[in-house]
């Protein structure tokens, strides 16, 4: 696999630095929230997730490894070396076998159609252009593959929405999530079908999935990933 491209834009160098900061602890910041709900609906989401290639965007520490699939080949990509690590640690100490590569969501280093099927968890809420990012998956998922997300986003009472709003400066800087968006919308957007949109915790939590369309006459298609991916967080 080549290279990575590195990360040059200032706003994803901003995401990338506030998520290095955090990997130490994201995980148990996280505790309680996944022992309420978020892990139950990681393992619902990834129950759904098929094919013989598989990309996870935003990794992060690994917490969807648990539930990644034992007959699929999953290719998994962050912004944070950090993270990453953990994750590559996660992924030893529960002998699972997973490509890790560093990336920017908004540019992944890998040619069209090159998976069957892509999935990410609150992950879309942090890319700093989302629309982009999810263009990105588009492109490198095959035709009629699905897309299948786990996102928190705006809440749809006008009054609790606009709490969202005004914490969403304080929420970003604190945590690289914006808790404001309209990530259904933005699925839309960037040409993903919605399928299927299933909403939680009062319409702020939504299991999104969707497919891609076949790509327009004329458009080529590229030889996907070689066999060997390498693991590009050992040298990091």
């Amino acid at each position: 696999m080549p290279a990575s491209p590195p990360i040059e834009t200032e706003e994803s160098l901003t995401t990338q630095r506030r998520y290095d900061r955090q990997a130490a602890l994201f995980d148990l910041m996280e505790v309680p929230f996944e022992f309420l709900a978020f892990g139950k609906l990681r393992r619902r989401l990834w129950g759904d997730v098929d094919g013989a290639i598989v990309l996870e965007i935003g990794v992060g520490t690994g917490k969807n490894i648990p539930f990644h699939r034992a007959d699929t080949r999953t290719v998994a990509v962050d912004i944070s070396p950090r993270m990453l690590r953990r994750a590559a640690h996660r992924a030893r100490r529960l002998e699972r076998d997973v490509d890790l590569v560093l990336a920017d969501a908004q540019h992944l280093p890998f040619p069209d159609s090159a998976f069957d099927a892509a999935s990410a968890t609150f992950v879309f809420c942090s890319v700093p252009d989302p629309i982009a990012g999810l263009q990105e998956v588009r492109r490198v998922v095959r035709d009629s593959g699905r897309v299948h997300l786990l996102e928190h986003v705006r809440a749809p009472n006008p009054v609790v929405g606009r709490l969202m709003d005004l914490a969403n400066p304080i929420a970003v800087r604190m945590s690289g999530a914006n808790i404001n968006r309209d990530t259904v919308s933005s699925v839309a957007k960037a040409g993903i079908a919605l399928d299927d949109v299933e909403s939680r915790g009062f319409g702020i939590i939504k299991i999104v999935r969707g497919s891609t369309g076949q790509r327009p006459s004329g458009q080529e298609e590229r030889e996907p990933p070689a066999q060997e991916m390498t693991n590009d967080v050992a040298s990091r």
